[in-house]
């Protein structure tokens, strides 16, 4: 068996004043997936950030495993991404049973000519303690571990949170507050802000499995099993031998009776059957929940993640949208701290991670639908549906075992492709924000100097100083003609594009993305 992860344990600070005030202009409440990484990212930008977490480890159970290639390229970008590549399980194809035979497969990145592939699986306690590692090395992030808020109170400058921790309390003034701490958010109760959406009549078993099974590295999903007879199953490697095992219950389920082990172990060896051994690392019992915030920022408080959003975990469409929140929110709050611009930038995230939000519920939403058909009719469809597919392509993109995360496809993110740079092989996502500005793309021409734009040529033949489209993979991608140009925000995400010679045409595509 393959190493076990050790959980570290972070030490807890004192209050620099028991009992008294601290003022930051920058507070991150919660020290999970989200909280790190959108610390990790105004660090980045040179912004100070004060996080707090209650708790003194990482998270329990490998919850959010499925990283999306768009997340992969976030944290590349981070300088996190080579080692998710190494430790993680990477895979493309996914196939989908119906009773004792496969239904259909799929490949959700045929083309070639990525860095990232379409997912990679790893525990979310492995993403955790690297963020926590990368902000530690920033020197910008103030972790405070078991620095508990018990209180809140919103105001026009900021917020005023009270703070516990085993050393005393103290009192926070957060001229800006970054609300990360989880579905049961206490920020979001306290300030009596509700979910909108449903609770669905469901429940699914999780269980992390240590084994050393011959499964490929493949999405495993089964309706109506032999071994789980009239209930849905999904099966996902992870590293260190573990396996992720999702079985359907039911609404009646007894949550803490099916977490029993002796339960949990006859329901895995029913699947594996007698020749596999295999032990139990993490169990859990969730309910489906697609729900939001009506609105993601109250003044200077602004909700990220499982805070301000919740989608059934079919489909992976949890964690990835909340580092897409911290990817899209993190160069707008830099570009307001450090004067490039005004709040009106911020009106953005809700803007655009809003619709994101409802894209992913609808489609975390149907996905629920048809795993938990609601009458006789949506489950007779079902079993027609499931049964065309085996034959039928028409009927493949009917059957939904959860449709798997995607972008907001309200915007364009950069595409990557192999380019040469002075003949040496790299990445365009490489040369597209990572320091943390817009970046200016032109084809076969040269592109005009903008105030905090890096500017690139992308040349279809070698030429000193700029990038060789040697496959030319990147201007096809790129949708770029010879002498157009592409403007990127700082998270990579497409502002316009204009002829490479119309400056005008830029720079007003530029102060356009900061609100100006």
């Amino acid at each position: 068996m393959a190493a076990r992860f050790a959980p570290p344990r972070y030490a807890s600070p004192p209050p620099r004043h028991p009992g008294g005030e601290e003022a930051a202009r920058l507070v991150v409440a919660g020290g999970g997936l989200v909280g790190l990484t959108v610390a990790l990212d105004l660090a980045r930008r040179g912004v100070d950030v004060v996080l707090l977490d209650e708790d003194d480890t990482v998270s329990t159970g490998s919850r959010a495993i499925c990283f999306a290639k768009r997340t992969l390229e976030i944290y590349g970008r981070l300088g996190l991404g080579a080692r998710f590549l190494e430790k993680g399980v990477t895979w493309n194809r996914g196939r989908v049973f119906h009773g004792e035979r496969e239904a259909y497969a799929f490949d959700l990145l045929p083309e070639q000519g990525h860095e990232y592939p379409a997912f990679v699986n790893l525990q979310q306690y492995y993403a955790e303690a690297w963020l926590v590692e990368a902000c530690a090395a920033t020197g910008r992030v103030d972790l405070r571990w078991r620095h508990k808020v018990t209180g809140i109170e919103n105001r026009p400058d900021g917020a005023r949170l009270a703070v516990e921790t085993p050393q005393g309390a103290y009192t926070l003034h957060a001229e800006w507050l970054l609300a990360c701490d989880g579905a049961r958010s206490f920020l979001r109760e306290s300030l009596g802000l509700p979910f909108v959406g449903q609770v669905f009549r469901d429940r699914f078993l999780i269980a992390d499995v240590v084994m050393q099974a011959d499964f490929p590295t493949e999405r495993w999903f089964w309706f109506d099993p032999p071994f789980h007879p009239g209930q849905s199953v999904l099966l996902h490697k992870q590293p260190d031998d573990v396996s992720r095992i999702d079985f359907q219950l039911g609404w009646e389920a007894d949550p803490e009776a099916e977490k029993d082990p002796a339960r949990v172990r006859a329901r895995v060896a029913a699947m594996l059957g007698p020749k596999i051994p295999f032990e139990l690392e993490w169990v859990s019992v969730y309910t489906f929940r697609c729900r939001r915030m009506e609105r993601f920022r109250h003044g200077r408080t602004l909700f990220l993640g499982d805070a301000a959003h919740q989608v059934s975990p079919f489909g992976a469409r949890g964690g990835n949208g909340g580092v897409q929140d911290a990817d899209n929110l993190a160069w707008r709050l830099a570009a307001v701290l450090t004067g490039e611009a005004g709040e009106a930038l911020l009106e953005g995230y809700e803007a655009e991670r809003i619709p994101a939000a409802d894209e992913n519920i609808l489609n975390s939403t149907r996905s629920t639908d048809f795993i938990t058909p609601k009458n006789p009719a949506a489950r007779a469809w079902r079993e027609a549906v499931l049964q065309l597919a085996r034959r039928h392509a028409f009927a493949r993109p009917l059957v939904n075992s959860g449709r798997l995360s995607r972008p907001w496809s309200g915007q364009v993110a950069a595409p990557d492709a192999p380019v040469l740079r002075e003949g040496q092989a790299e990445w365009l996502l490489r040369h597209i924000g990572h320091d943390g500005r817009f970046t200016l793309i032109a084809r076969e021409a040269t592109p005009p100097a903008l105030p905090g734009v890096t500017a690139l040529m992308l040349a279809d033949t070698p030429r000193p100083g700029t990038l060789h489209d040697h496959s030319g993979l990147a201007a096809a991608r790129l949708g770029l003609a010879p002498g157009e140009a592409a403007l990127f925000r700082p998270d990579q995400i497409l502002a316009g594009r204009a002829p490479a010679a119309d400056r005008a045409a830029l720079a007003a595509l530029h102060a356009k993305a900061l609100a100006r």
